[in-house]
């Protein structure tokens, strides 16, 4: 039975039901190149139990219908929609607030950054602690003792 027909690959029971369950009953749906073996597989009677049980499932599967949904289900769906659009624009807000604030946090830190390597470092003999007294040195010049 496996033959070749004219320049066609041979065809045979189990090439015959692989493409079967691939393409259906219908030869039209098969490759170009496997119809000509195809058919004359067909007519033998085990070609013929192979596409009556394609034809039947061919069959099942096109008299599957999806019914419309309903106007509930419509709603829901544009009711979540609604709420996701909200929650994604109160996440790009809070983004872009977050992004404000580490740009603030950024220049800030530069500029603590500059006026540390620019400011030139005077080291008096010693401090006197009182209230004009910061962290960046003395607050006026009355503050500062030198020892002659």
């Amino acid at each position: 039975m496996a033959e070749d027909i004219e320049d066609g690959p041979a065809m045979d029971a189990r090439r015959f039901a692989a493409l079967a369950e691939a393409y259906g009953g219908d030869l039209r749906r098969w490759p170009q190149a496997e119809r000509d073996a195809a058919a004359a597989f067909a007519s033998s009677e085990t070609g013929q139990a192979i596409s009556r049980r394609a034809d039947t499932l061919d069959a099942v599967l096109d008299s599957y219908r999806v019914p419309h949904p309903g106007k509930a289900l419509h709603d829901t769906i544009l009711r979540t929609a609604d709420r996701y659009i909200v929650r994604r624009r109160h996440q790009r807000f809070w983004w872009l607030g977050l992004g404000l604030a580490g740009i603030g946090l950024a220049g800030a830190i530069a500029g603590l950054a500059l006026v540390t390597v620019v400011t030139p470092e005077v080291q008096p003999d010693h401090y006197v602690l009182d209230a004009n007294a910061t962290a960046f040195g003395d607050a006026g010049p009355d503050t500062i003792e030198e020892d002659l």
